[in-house]
């Protein structure tokens, strides 16, 4: 995991990460996992394959689960729960209109004491809860297979004290 940019440390609102395989996702979630307090809805961007699942998988993982972590595809949700905290993981890239999102009453899982992670959020527009955290994954420009290109951006106060929080855990960060 290499980080590109990232705008001051005092107030940072933007990290640029690059994850050149999945054992950097799966590094990045587990440092990631702890930070997410109660509360966070964080977007999970990016086409298909781009990596949102894995890294749901591995926040997860970095929090202790250690059973099955499906993509929510067909399901629209998946519910774990971890430390007492209620993690909800939602894909919404089936819906076929924004409407979708309250007609299946999804509303009342985005609690004060849950973390929701959202893929394709886009879908559910103007329905689902604005993100605290937004990751968007880009393929690198060479191909699929160099890796990702992950911008991270807070769109809170919850979701910069998250970032800053990641920020001072890097590699470096105290240099």
């Amino acid at each position: 995991m290499h980080s590109l940019h990232h705008s001051p440390v005092h107030a940072p609102s933007t990290l640029t990460l690059c994850l050149p395989d999945e054992a950097a996702t799966l590094d990045l979630g587990r440092q990631l996992a702890p930070l997410l307090a109660p509360g966070t809805v964080v977007w999970l961007e990016g086409d298909l394959g781009a990596g949102k699942t894995t890294l749901a998988r591995a926040l997860l993982r970095g929090l202790g689960h250690d059973g099955p972590v499906k993509s929510p595809t067909y399901t629209l949700v998946e519910v774990y729960v971890v430390s007492s905290i209620y993690w909800y993981h939602f894909d919404f890239y089936r819906f076929n209109e924004p409407t979708e999102f309250e007609d299946a009453g999804l509303g009342e899982y985005f609690r004060n004491n849950s973390v929701c992670l959202v893929e394709w959020p886009e879908k559910a527009a103007n329905h689902v809860p604005s993100a605290d955290l937004a990751l968007v994954f880009r393929f690198a420009a060479q191909a699929p297979e160099s890796g990702r290109i992950l911008d991270l951006v807070a769109h809170s106060e919850a979701g910069r004290k998250c970032l800053s929080q990641l920020i001072s855990r890097m590699p470096g960060a105290g240099t």
